[in-house]
Protein backbone atom coordinates (compact mmCIF):
# COMPACT_ATOMS: atom_id res chain seq x y z
CA UNK A 1 0.00 0.00 0.00
CA UNK A 2 2.73 2.21 0.85
CA UNK A 3 4.58 1.56 -2.29
CA UNK A 4 1.16 2.31 -4.39
CA UNK A 5 0.71 5.58 -2.61
CA UNK A 6 4.18 6.54 -3.58
CA UNK A 7 4.12 5.40 -6.94
CA UNK A 8 0.91 7.76 -7.35
CA UNK A 9 2.39 10.56 -5.31
CA UNK A 10 5.49 10.60 -8.11
CA UNK A 11 2.95 10.52 -11.05
CA UNK A 12 1.04 13.39 -9.51
CA UNK A 13 4.29 15.23 -9.77
CA UNK A 14 5.14 14.96 -13.14
CA UNK A 15 1.47 15.44 -14.17
CA UNK A 16 0.64 18.74 -12.57
CA UNK A 17 4.41 19.80 -13.27
CA UNK A 18 3.03 20.60 -16.67
CA UNK A 19 -0.65 21.92 -15.52
CA UNK A 20 -1.43 25.17 -14.73
CA UNK A 21 -4.61 27.43 -14.92
CA UNK A 22 -6.62 27.45 -18.44
CA UNK A 23 -6.42 31.23 -19.90
CA UNK A 24 -10.90 32.00 -20.14
CA UNK A 25 -11.43 31.85 -23.62
CA UNK A 26 -12.70 35.39 -22.99
CA UNK A 27 -9.44 36.37 -22.46
CA UNK A 28 -10.80 36.98 -18.89
CA UNK A 29 -9.42 35.74 -16.06
CA UNK A 30 -11.48 33.76 -12.46
CA UNK A 31 -11.19 36.00 -9.77
CA UNK A 32 -8.11 35.08 -7.79
CA UNK A 33 -8.34 31.93 -5.32
CA UNK A 34 -7.88 31.93 -1.79
CA UNK A 35 -5.22 29.96 -2.20
CA UNK A 36 -2.20 29.92 -4.66
CA UNK A 37 -1.33 27.64 -7.70
CA UNK A 38 1.17 25.82 -5.99
CA UNK A 39 -1.09 25.41 -2.90
CA UNK A 40 -3.85 23.86 -5.47
CA UNK A 41 -1.12 21.40 -6.72
CA UNK A 42 -0.34 20.54 -3.00
CA UNK A 43 -3.87 19.97 -2.60
CA UNK A 44 -4.17 17.75 -5.59
CA UNK A 45 -1.06 15.78 -5.05
CA UNK A 46 -2.10 15.47 -1.14
CA UNK A 47 -5.25 14.27 -1.85
CA UNK A 48 -4.34 11.70 -4.42
CA UNK A 49 -1.82 10.29 -1.69
CA UNK A 50 -4.86 9.52 -0.20
CA UNK A 51 -6.22 6.98 -2.66
CA UNK A 52 -7.05 3.88 -0.42
CA UNK A 53 -8.29 5.48 2.66
CA UNK A 54 -11.65 3.83 3.41
CA UNK A 55 -14.99 5.75 3.11
CA UNK A 56 -16.80 6.48 6.15
CA UNK A 57 -19.66 8.47 7.07
CA UNK A 58 -18.68 11.58 8.90
CA UNK A 59 -15.34 10.71 8.79
CA UNK A 60 -12.47 13.60 8.22
CA UNK A 61 -9.10 12.10 9.45
CA UNK A 62 -6.95 9.46 7.64
CA UNK A 63 -6.95 7.03 10.51
CA UNK A 64 -10.64 6.88 10.74
CA UNK A 65 -11.24 7.40 7.28
CA UNK A 66 -13.09 9.97 4.86
CA UNK A 67 -16.55 11.01 3.60
CA UNK A 68 -16.49 13.10 0.73
CA UNK A 69 -17.01 16.38 2.96
CA UNK A 70 -14.50 15.46 5.15
CA UNK A 71 -11.33 14.32 2.70
CA UNK A 72 -11.97 17.85 1.42
CA UNK A 73 -11.92 19.50 4.32
CA UNK A 74 -8.95 17.50 5.82
CA UNK A 75 -6.68 17.92 2.51
CA UNK A 76 -6.93 21.62 2.29
CA UNK A 77 -6.65 22.50 6.00
CA UNK A 78 -3.44 20.15 6.10
CA UNK A 79 -2.52 21.30 2.61
CA UNK A 80 -3.27 24.79 2.22
CA UNK A 81 -4.45 25.76 5.96
CA UNK A 82 -8.04 26.89 4.67
CA UNK A 83 -11.02 25.80 6.50
CA UNK A 84 -13.60 24.72 4.29
CA UNK A 85 -17.18 24.02 4.53
CA UNK A 86 -17.86 20.42 6.00
CA UNK A 87 -20.86 19.83 4.02
CA UNK A 88 -21.91 19.27 0.26
CA UNK A 89 -24.66 21.91 0.38
CA UNK A 90 -22.25 24.06 1.94
CA UNK A 91 -19.38 23.28 -0.50
CA UNK A 92 -21.65 24.19 -3.55
CA UNK A 93 -21.53 27.52 -2.19
CA UNK A 94 -18.05 27.89 -1.56
CA UNK A 95 -15.42 30.21 -3.85
CA UNK A 96 -15.97 31.12 -6.96
CA UNK A 97 -17.75 28.93 -10.02
CA UNK A 98 -15.51 28.04 -12.30
CA UNK A 99 -15.90 27.01 -15.91
CA UNK A 100 -15.09 23.39 -16.92
CA UNK A 101 -12.82 24.62 -19.35
CA UNK A 102 -11.03 27.08 -16.43
CA UNK A 103 -10.70 24.54 -14.09
CA UNK A 104 -7.64 23.77 -12.37
CA UNK A 105 -6.33 21.46 -10.06
CA UNK A 106 -6.93 21.69 -6.39
CA UNK A 107 -10.37 23.36 -7.82
CA UNK A 108 -13.91 21.25 -6.54
CA UNK A 109 -16.14 19.54 -8.60
CA UNK A 110 -19.77 19.32 -6.86
CA UNK A 111 -22.23 16.50 -8.43
CA UNK A 112 -26.12 16.94 -8.39
CA UNK A 113 -26.56 20.44 -9.76
CA UNK A 114 -29.43 22.05 -7.61
CA UNK A 115 -29.57 19.42 -4.67
CA UNK A 116 -25.55 18.24 -4.47
CA UNK A 117 -25.31 15.19 -3.58
CA UNK A 118 -21.21 14.61 -3.84
CA UNK A 119 -17.79 16.31 -4.49
CA UNK A 120 -13.87 16.04 -4.67
CA UNK A 121 -11.49 17.25 -5.50
CA UNK A 122 -10.14 18.17 -9.26
CA UNK A 123 -6.48 16.63 -9.88
CA UNK A 124 -6.30 17.49 -13.60
CA UNK A 125 -6.55 15.58 -16.72
CA UNK A 126 -10.62 14.84 -16.26
CA UNK A 127 -10.05 12.92 -12.96
CA UNK A 128 -11.06 13.44 -9.61
CA UNK A 129 -10.01 11.93 -5.96
CA UNK A 130 -13.50 11.91 -3.47
CA UNK A 131 -14.21 9.28 -0.92
CA UNK A 132 -17.37 7.87 -2.85
CA UNK A 133 -19.30 5.86 -0.62
CA UNK A 134 -20.00 3.29 2.35
CA UNK A 135 -17.47 0.18 2.22
CA UNK A 136 -15.48 1.83 -0.53
CA UNK A 137 -12.36 3.59 0.07
CA UNK A 138 -11.22 7.59 -1.50
CA UNK A 139 -10.35 6.90 -4.94
CA UNK A 140 -9.27 8.33 -8.28
CA UNK A 141 -12.08 8.45 -10.78
CA UNK A 142 -12.61 10.33 -14.52
CA UNK A 143 -15.14 12.82 -15.14
CA UNK A 144 -15.48 11.52 -18.15
CA UNK A 145 -16.11 8.30 -17.69
CA UNK A 146 -19.74 6.50 -17.58
CA UNK A 147 -20.65 7.42 -14.69
CA UNK A 148 -19.68 10.62 -13.74
CA UNK A 149 -19.71 12.50 -17.62
CA UNK A 150 -23.65 11.61 -16.98
CA UNK A 151 -23.86 13.69 -13.90
CA UNK A 152 -24.00 17.50 -13.29
CA UNK A 153 -21.20 19.01 -12.53
CA UNK A 154 -20.44 22.28 -10.70
CA UNK A 155 -16.84 23.54 -10.60
CA UNK A 156 -15.81 26.20 -7.56
CA UNK A 157 -12.59 27.34 -6.60
CA UNK A 158 -11.61 28.24 -3.59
Amino acid sequence: MLILRRSIIACAWLVLAACSSTPSPTGRSARPSLISAEQSRDVAIHAMGLVGTPYRYGGNTVNGGFDCSGLIAFVYRESAGLATPRTVAQLAGFGDPVSREERRTGDLVIFGGGRPTHAGIYVGEDRFVHAPSTGGEVRLDRIDGPYWSRQKMDVRRP
